[in-house]
């Protein structure tokens, strides 16, 4: 099972983080943010979402593999891997308001997977990038 989402993707230690939100809410520059702080590119605007048995993985559609959108800038290329484990969803239509966030989910292709909320933040790619490393304390 598959599908291909509006979303952009990164992989911090072989796990993957979906970024999904309007157009224009900053999926690309966050990407951006975390793959200068050390991320890699999976997918920019698209991403699949392959399930196989009970686990989802990110890949990139082969016309936007190794590139990503800089607003104003222009199209820039990225190195990029593929076919990583999904660890989490953020969704940067909701703004975070908790400061110590419940624990939430979202379903996609029948599994639940982690969610997060947008933060406005100045730390919030760093945050994202040691979630992603080492995981959230319950």
């Amino acid at each position: 099972m598959r599908e291909i989402v509006h979303a952009t993707s990164v992989s911090v230690a072989g796990r993957g983080l979906l970024i999904r939100g309007a157009s224009g809410r900053g999926k690309s520059g966050l990407a951006l943010e975390m793959m200068v702080r050390g991320a890699t590119l999976i997918a920019d605007d698209r991403t699949i979402v392959t399930r196989t048995r009970d686990l989802l993985h990110l890949s990139v559609p082969s016309a936007l593999r190794g590139m990503i959108e800089a607003r104003r800038i222009g199209l820039l290329h990225a190195d990029c891997v593929d076919d990583v484990p999904l660890a989490a969803v953020l969704d940067l239509d909701v703004a975070e308001t908790h400061r110590l966030p419940p624990n939430r989910t979202t379903r996609m292709l029948g599994v639940e997977v982690p969610l997060l909320h947008n933060s406005a933040s100045e730390y919030f790619a760093a945050g994202l990038i040691h979630y992603l490393t080492a995981g959230r304390r319950d």
